[in-house]
């Protein structure tokens, strides 16, 4: 029966020539279709022969060259289960490049290496060049056992990738199983595309060799113009090492130069900053062991020979140091001579640390030289220009010495005469001579400069009036006549444009024996020291930031004013003005901003004031005004609602408005004092009383104002001793369950027991202590002391389930809190959920991102935490229910008028019910009646605190109450 195979290639090439297939016909074409079939495979071939030619010649990517060649393999030798494309490696084996299948038996082909002491087929195949193909390796022994067993080999294909005698790899054919049985044109087939694969390597080959000359060729020029900007040994060297590192791909590069002196003596000179050693270590290391390199038989033969050495194993060679070696850990070490013209100026090492290979082809040796040998060309004109530049120090340096001896013997010719002396001793200075006539008869050229003359000539001869400005004639004579060997005098001179300027001018006598024949004027331009005199005195009376009168001037002002006043009878006026909350410019937005903030102040200040009057700047954000030739204070007030007036425009600060304001105090003469000290007291005084309004207020000084401001100050000082002197004491007020009738917790309530003044009221030093800072340590030794005590009450078996201690906003902003409760509760020994902490709304609301960040790292620990006072300040439900706290406190304040004012009730019932709807406890401070107790407990409010339970007592008479259970509750 006819093949249907041949059959469908027939009609397939009928199709092809242009006939008609009958299939009919066939039966008689048997031999026609073989041949048939047979050039269409032939003209496969050549197709994909000339595509893999195209492909060489588009220049593709070898593997993807060598990847087409595999598939045409492949897709030829149809019975063929792998076929696979091995190149050298530079260790002499063969490893997988391209093939398929991609991975046999879990290994990926780059894993496959041949081993030519095992593949004897192999290395027959490297050996000849030719290709074998063996159709049973059951009957060779030729073949790597380990693989024809491991993938069950039954025929294998060896060819040599080869062009012109030159081999650049293998390709293996092989089955798994079932022969290939290859027919001698398959063969040829299989040849003719490895063929393609040699050219294609061959041509990748050329073309990276192209590359890398180009690449060599580049980095050689980079390494010309790198050098050739090299101004200093540091820089030369440094380009040297960087380029050298990356050719031999190792930064372990040093140098050692021959000393310029004795030219045969050799030391080490510069490290590259990459080695993994320090230059520091490296040198001190080559000291320590004393290593004489001028014996060194590697530098010696380096030198002599001026050729690169390679040593790969240092301890395999006897010519290396063995014991430099291995204090530095050298494994392998090359040599480079730093040649130039002929003469050598040194070497340089590179050296291997590790264990790895230390092998250089003789192209990347020769590359390196070249490197070395351009530097070694930049190193000695540096060296040479080094050289130069001693010789020129060295002469400048004899040159020097001459001119000083020149100099000492000029000076000796000057001592010849005291005309000369005194131009010598007057250098920089101008000096011109006087006959008896007054004439000019020399001058110097500092005089000509200063006086604005171009030479000399112009002056000489000319009467001295040109240059004195108000010495008459007459007077000249005078001066003459008794003129004694100096005339000290400070005046003007004439410049030649008819300018004045000032100076300082000596005139000493010219005398022949005991005569008179003329003078020497010697001067000095004054102008800068005059302006700084000037300068000077501006800044002693005025502000340097502001240019306003300062604190000095002001009292000068005042005191000339004053006479004036009591001469006359007239009055006059102080005004003490101060910024509001101008600390809180400075703190957020930076003194710079502050700064330009008091310039326009001081600005509009001098604007609202009639001519006469006196703005000035007391310092920091203080102004005063001084209003001389005031009758009534009626025309004071003008000036101040001026002053009020102009504070209603915002300032502008980063682009933005800012509104100031300003509280005035406002003194008269003579009405509130009699000089300056007291008038400026009293308007400062009366400054304080504004500040209790802020926002422009003004007041007039009252008696009595200062006494506070006085009282004030010394309570302050008071107050810094009272902690030392343990002048201050706690307070206890109970807590009351009122539906149990019991004491369930107590609150800590600071008091100040003074020495003169006796008890003084928390209102009247807690504001002091917060503006002074001292609340701080005062607030830690509250807190201590109230979980102490706390302590010891539980110890002694009262039942108080806390203790509650107020935190100021002062204590809050420090970073320490939470590890200060932390101290107080460890130090007490006290649980932390016996400690309540009580904050005020407007703390929480003043910086609420910290504050709410310390509550919680408070609750954590278990402290509970309850809002004081609330309801007074700037509440909101918002953030209420996001605070973690666990009480809060009905400010006093609601409970008054409780009856009369609906408002205060419905306000206290809200809070009540807002406590309860957020599972918080409520307090309620301030109860000091029975109808307060009632209105409370009726609408659900159990614990209270106030006067009608008990006042805040001792720590004693809180003892007592507890011991002997006398609280009336009723």
């Amino acid at each position: 029966m006819l093949d249907r195979n041949l059959s469908s290639d027939v009609e397939l090439c009928t199709t092809i020539i242009g006939l008609e297939f009958d299939s009919d016909a066939v039966y008689g074409m048997t031999y026609t279709g073989v041949r048939v079939r047979r050039m269409l495979k032939e003209q496969m071939r050549y197709s994909r022969l000339a595509n893999l030619t195209k492909l060489i010649n588009t220049k593709l990517e070898l593997r993807e060259v060598l990847e087409h060649v595999t598939t045409a393999i492949s897709e030829e030798i149809v019975q063929c289960d792998s076929v696979g494309i091995y190149l050298p490696q530079a260790d002499g084996t063969f490893r997988g490049y391209v093939g398929k299948p991609e991975v046999i038996n879990g290994w990926t082909l780059d894993m496959h290496v041949i081993d030519t002491e095992m593949d004897l087929l192999a290395k027959e195949v490297i050996d000849t060049k030719k290709t074998i193909y063996i159709p049973d390796t059951s009957k060779d022994n030729r073949p790597d056992p380990r693989a024809v067993q491991g993938f069950q080999i039954k025929s294998l294909l060896v060819l040599p990738i080869s062009f012109e005698q030159e081999l650049f790899g293998l390709v293996f054919l092989f089955d798994y199983g079932v022969p290939m049985n290859l027919m001698e044109s398959e063969i040829q087939t299989v040849e003719a595309y490895v063929n393609m694969a040699a050219v294609a390597i061959r041509n990748a080959r050329n073309l990276t060799h192209k590359e890398n000359l180009l690449a060599e060729k580049q980095l050689l020029l980079d390494v010309t113009r790198d050098l050739s900007m090299s101004s200093t040994l540091q820089e030369c060297l440094d380009s040297c090492f960087f380029y050298l590192g990356k050719v031999l791909e190792n930064c372990n590069i040093g140098v050692h130069l021959l000393d310029p002196i004795t030219e045969s003596q050799i030391a080490p000179a510069k490290l590259s900053k990459d080695s993994d050693w320090t230059e520091e270590d490296w040198i001190q290391t080559h000291n320590r062991i004393k290593i004489d390199e001028s014996n060194d038989l590697v530098f010696q033969e380096v030198i002599r020979t001026k050729q690169a050495m390679l040593i790969p194993d240092v301890f395999k060679d006897g010519r290396p140091n063995h014991e430099l070696c291995r204090q530095f850990g050298i494994k392998g070490l090359l040599m480079l001579p730093l040649v130039a013209m002929k003469e050598v100026l040194g070497a340089i090492a590179v050296v291997k640390l590790d264990e790895g290979s230390f092998l250089y082809s003789e192209a990347t040796l020769q590359f390196a030289q070249s490197i070395v040998d351009a530097t070694a060309s930049t190193l000695s004109n540096l060296l040479y220009m080094e050289k130069q530049e001693n010789i020129i120090q060295e002469r400048t340096s004899e040159i020097t010495v001459k001119n000083e001896a020149l100099e000492r013997a000029i000076a000796e010719l000057r001592q010849l005469s005291r005309e000369k002396e005194l131009i010598l001793n007057s250098a920089g200075e101008g000096i011109f001579g006087l006959d008896l006539d007054r004439k000019i008869t020399f001058c110097n050229e500092a005089g000509v400069t200063m006086l604005g003359y171009d030479k000399k000539d112009e002056l000489i001869g000319q009467p001295s009036c040109i240059v004195f400005q108000e010495r008459q004639d007459q007077e000249t004579a005078v001066v003459f006549e008794g003129l004694k060997d100096n005339f000290y005098e400070s005046d003007s001179f004439y410049r030649k444009d008819g300018s004045v300027f000032p100076v300082e001018y000596v005139i000493s006598a010219i005398r022949e024996g005991d005569e008179v024949v003329g003078e020497v004027v010697t001067f000095k331009d004054i102008t800068q020291r005059k302006q700084m005199e000037e300068e000077i005195k501006y800044r002693a009376y005025f502000d340097g930031l502001t240019d306003l009168p300062n604190r000095l001037l002001l009292k000068d002002r005042l005191q000339q004013g004053l006479s004036h006043a009591q001469s006359t009878g007239e009055r006059l006026a102080v005004l003490y003005l101060d910024l509001d909350r101008f600390k809180f410019i400075n703190d957020s937005l930076g003194h710079s901003y502050g700064d330009h903030l008091l310039r326009d102040v001081a600005r509009r200040l001098s604007s609202c004031v009639p001519l006469g009057a006196t703005v000035s700047r007391q310092g920091g954000d203080e102004f005063t005004i001084f209003l001389p030739h005031i009758h009534t204070e009626d025309e004071v007030l003008e000036v101040v609602l001026r002053v009020v007036d102009a504070f209603s425009e915002p300032f502008e600060l980063m682009d933005n408005e800012i509104y100031m304001k300003a509280s005035i105090g406002i003194s008269l003469y003579p009405d509130h004092g009699d000089t300056t000290e007291t008038l400026i007291k009293n308007a400062d005084a009366a400054m304080y009383k504004s500040k209790e309004i802020s926002g422009n207020s003004y007041h007039f000084f009252r008696a009595g104002m200062d006494v506070r401001t006085i009282e004030s100050i010394k309570l302050e000082n008071d107050l810094y001793k009272a902690l030392e002197q343990e002048e201050l004491v706690i307070y206890y007020q109970p807590q009351i369950d009122y539906s149990e009738k019991r004491i369930v917790g107590v609150e800590a309530l600071l008091r100040w027991n003074h020495p003169t003044r006796g008890m003084i009221a928390p209102d009247q030093f807690i504001p002091i202590a917060e503006e002074t800072a001292l609340i701080i340590p005062i607030g830690e030794w509250v807190l201590k002391e109230a979980c102490l005590q706390l302590k010891s009450w539980l110890e002694q078996g009262y039942a108080l389930s806390s203790m509650s201690v107020n935190l100021s906003a002062r204590q809050f902003e420090q970073n320490n809190l939470f590890a200060l409760v932390q101290n107080a509760l460890s130090e007490a020994g006290l649980l932390p959920d016996s400690l309540q902490l009580e904050l005020t709304e407007n703390l929480i609301i003043k910086n609420q991102e910290l504050t709410l960040k310390t509550m919680r790292e408070l609750k954590d620990l278990g402290v509970k935490i309850a809002i004081d006072d609330f309801g007074t300040g700037y509440s909101s439900l918002g953030y209420l229910k996001s605070l973690p706290i666990d009480t809060l406190k009905i400010d006093k304040s609601f409970l008054q008028e409780i009856k009369s004012e609906k408002d205060n009730a419905a306000i206290t019932h809200t809070i009540i019910l807002l406590a309860r709807n957020l599972n918080l406890s409520v307090v309620a401070e301030g109860v000091e009646t029975k109808e307060h107790v009632q209105f409370l407990s009726e609408r659900g409010c159990r614990l209270m605190q106030g006067y009608y339970f008990s006042t805040p007592m001792t720590a004693e008479e809180f003892a007592f109450l507890m011991d002997r259970n006398i609280l009336e509750v009723q």
